[in-house]
């Protein structure tokens, strides 16, 4: 089965990990961008984004190549703002929503270490969907990278190769 890892990344930590599952499942790799990108130092950063991620937010994004169609299966990945879905995120799910229904979902986030398991599930709830396929929360996998975070990307991977 094709897989997609469809992931938006601020400073490179949800990069790392889709960069890392995408390789462990010889899947497609495809990055969401805002067209204007989020302030990421200081007030501006937490006012900006966190207010994006609780009001659900969808902005304009950067063209990018993904056809539903040509995947069984689509990991979605992203940071946890505010215990949220980020907006880019948002905006891919609003723009795919049909034609991601009968896919297998499987998603994961990074965080500092707060709300990935409300994140996780205000993501399925704008799915529509009863689980994911399989779920990961890491916390820093690039900034404080640790044998215990690859141990569980692997795991991930390995319980989607199961299906």
């Amino acid at each position: 089965m094709k897989t997609a890892v469809v992931f938006y990344s601020m400073f490179g930590n949800t990069e790392y990990a889709a960069e890392k599952i995408a390789a462990q499942l010889d899947a497609d790799l495809i990055r969401v961008e805002p067209e204007k990108a989020y302030p990421t130092r200081g007030l501006r950063k937490f006012l900006v984004g966190g207010k994006g991620a609780v009001s659900k937010a969808t902005p304009a994004l950067k063209p990018y190549q993904f056809e539903a169609e040509a995947y069984g299966r689509v990991v979605i990945g992203m940071p946890v703002w505010a215990s949220s879905v980020t907006p880019p995120i948002n905006t891919f799910v609003k723009d795919n929503l049909e034609a991601l229904r009968g896919k297998k979902i499987a998603a994961f986030v990074s965080s500092k270490g707060g709300g990935p398991e409300k994140a996780l599930e205000k993501l399925r709830l704008a799915l529509g969907i009863d689980a994911f396929e399989a779920e990961l929360s890491l916390i820093e996998p690039k900034g404080k990278p640790d044998a215990a975070s690859e141990m569980r990307i692997t795991a991930f991977c390995n319980a989607l190769k199961e299906e």
